[in-house]
């Protein structure tokens, strides 16, 4: 994650994250069903899997990438659309834990490289929302959740999954490729995600609009196979259908 509001299309934090997040898959933090996590001590601590609560209804999921401190500051070390955003996320978890029976709620947290506002354990880094008992916590150093975490064995490959958080461009987008690649639905809401204002280094410089690329990502998911649903549809978004 960058100091600044803005994000340079040639230099940009997917590359960024690949080339420089080496940690091995089995020193990652990895969450627990008592809303807890831990950090496996080194390369020889085993991935621990949480045990799911049989009250869950794991065939839907809610996962919340990336919803921490730093990303929802007061712009320009927040999103842009931070304040509004940070309502329409309280109230889809509020939906989910309210349900009958409630979803698979999974928070995702970035570690960020040192210096940076989600530098681990430091103010930035953490949750917006801490995790109640139930609900799971992992930390990724990849734009896309799946890779080197265990979240490939805790969410289904045929569960319902819905995508809510940070950053738009690179974790959103990552993560529900990888989703639909698993065989997943995703359902991604409007106004529940957000990114940064890009500078254009290419085609005659400018700034692109955080709510332009957000529009652009919402029309490649769609395309991709995602369903896109807007606040108004939230109340039976965790009910049978």
């Amino acid at each position: 994650m960058e100091h600044t509001g803005l994000r340079i299309t040639s230099l940009d934090m997917s590359a960024h994250r690949m080339s420089t997040n080496t940690t091995p898959p089995n020193q990652m933090a990895n969450g627990f069903a008592n809303g807890a996590s831990t950090t496996p001590s080194g390369p020889s601590s085993p991935t621990p899997i949480p045990t799911i609560p049989t009250s869950i209804d794991a065939h839907r999921v809610l996962l919340l990438l990336d919803i921490q401190v730093a990303m929802l500051a007061a712009p320009p070390i927040g999103v842009p659309a931070s304040s509004t955003v940070r309502t329409h996320l309280a109230h889809i978890l509020s939906h989910a834990r309210s349900a009958h029976p409630p979803p698979l709620i999974v928070h995702v947290r970035n570690n960020g490289d040192v210096g940076e506002p989600d530098e681990p354990h430091s103010s930035g880094w953490e949750l917006i929302f801490p995790a109640l008992p139930g609900e799971i916590t992992i930390d990724k150093r990849k734009n896309n959740a799946f890779a080197g975490t265990p979240l490939t064995n805790i969410v289904a490959s045929d569960a319902e999954i819905v995508v809510a958080g940070f950053q738009t461009d690179y974790s959103i987008r990552a993560t529900c490729s990888a989703a639909l690649g698993r065989g997943n639905e995703v359902i991604l809401i409007k106004g529940a995600h957000g990114t940064y204002d890009r500078i254009e280094v290419l085609h005659g410089g400018g700034i692109t609009p955080a709510w332009r690329i957000e529009a652009e990502i919402e029309a490649e998911l769609e395309e991709a196979g995602v369903h896109l649903l807007e606040m108004k549809d939230l109340p039976g978004i965790f009910m049978d259908r």
